[in-house]
């Protein structure tokens, strides 16, 4: 049984590799593809730049395929062994000695088990770290990207808008920073005073930023303003590009997420942090789910059958795909009067396990 075990895992983990460099090349070669000019616009630093800029854009955004692509990759690992092992009747052969096809199917399941970790591991160790290069466009050249800023919160509650952010010199333009407070009675934020300032620049070793011609307007007209050298906030600029949109939330790991809900934003940017910690555990489940859900449709004994069996389990992967992008988009809104974020990422392993059990129930072994 060992030798059948080793022979199986080994056409995964093959199919695994080739699936793995074809879905991350096609996706690769597509974006690129496309967005080709935009990486042109800088010719002008010479070939060789543009090149690095490539190489460099799509070397760190694979981090970002790899876990979109994750769960397609096994399934297509699944569907390359096993219909290897179907083309050649070896299903036939080993079910003739007595081994039942769920048998030969386990060490496809362990081996997914194990390697959903790299999932576990590229989400929480290697995107969050990265993240404020991952958020840059394909037209932007590393180290001189600039943003600019709309009401990011900090830990503080201040509201902080610039015109322009420059990540080379970790530099604010033209800043205002909104104080607020929270009424213990109502629950509400009231503006308490403004800064203005020319530039914020940010301070690596105190971790603050000291503001150039910065000045303090309290709300009070009488208290007139004074003068302020610098502002601290746990608001750094490797948060900046991240924090700037809601959508570059998915970047952040999971103690992130945890600290930005104990700041208790708004109801609609909490419900989207909540359900950004669900789904960090949901989705790796969702990738044994569709692979259950494929396993006993690839097991077929008849290799004329494969082609159609094979369309099958895409299809039924594909609706496991649709369905967990559509609850992705609804996870942050009100539906029926209600904001449900856990709801909506739990919900395709509520609709998508028990097909898989009964998937695998009513194989024919």
């Amino acid at each position: 049984m060992k030798i059948l075990d080793k022979y199986v895992a080994k056409n995964f983990l093959i199919g695994y590799g080739i699936s793995f460099c074809v879905l991350m090349g096609l996706r690769i070669v597509i974006d690129l593809f496309v967005n080709l000019d935009e990486f042109a616009e800088h010719a002008d630093l010479g070939t060789a730049a543009v090149v690095r800029n490539i190489f460099t854009y799509y070397g760190l955004n694979s981090m970002l395929y790899f876990r979109d692509f994750a769960g397609m990759i096994t399934v297509v690992a699944a569907a390359f062994s096993l219909g290897k092992m179907v083309r050649n009747n070896e299903l036939v052969a080993v079910m003739a000695s007595g081994v039942g096809l769920r048998r030969v199917i386990a060490p496809i399941i362990i081996l997914a088990l194990l390697l959903s970790i790299l999932l576990v591991v590229d989400q929480e160790f290697l995107i969050p770290p990265l993240s404020d290069k991952l958020v840059r466009d394909q037209d932007d050249i590393p180290g001189r990207e600039s943003y600019d800023l709309r009401f990011i919160r900090d830990g503080r509650g201040s509201l902080i808008c610039s015109q322009r952010f420059d990540s080379a010199t970790a530099t604010l333009y033209k800043p205002v920073i909104i104080l607020r407070k929270e009424t213990a009675q109502t629950g509400i934020w009231e503006v308490t005073a403004r800064i203005s300032a020319d530039k914020a620049v940010y301070d690596f070793e105190s971790k603050q930023w000291n503001l150039v011609n910065g000045w303090l307007t309290a709300k009070e007209v009488q208290q007139g303003n004074e003068q302020i050298a610098v502002y601290a906030t746990d608001l750094s600029p490797k948060d900046i590009p991240v924090r700037r949109k809601s959508e570059h939330k998915s970047l952040l790991g999971w103690g992130q997420l945890s600290e930005l809900i104990s700041q208790k934003t708004s109801v609609k940017d909490m419900a989207e942090l909540i359900s950004q910690k669900h789904f960090r555990v949901t989705e790796p489940v969702m990738n044994i789910v569709m692979l259950l859900i494929s396993l006993p449709i690839l097991v077929c004994r008849d290799p004329r059958a494969m082609k159609s069996a094979v369309m099958i389990s895409f299809g039924m992967t594909t609706a496991c795909y649709i369905t967990n992008f559509i609850c992705k988009l609804v996870a942050a809104e009100a539906v029926f009067g209600t904001v449900m974020p856990q709801l909506w990422a739990w919900l395709p392993i509520f609709i998508f396990l028990p097909a898989a059990f009964l998937q695998l129930d009513s194989m024919k072994s």
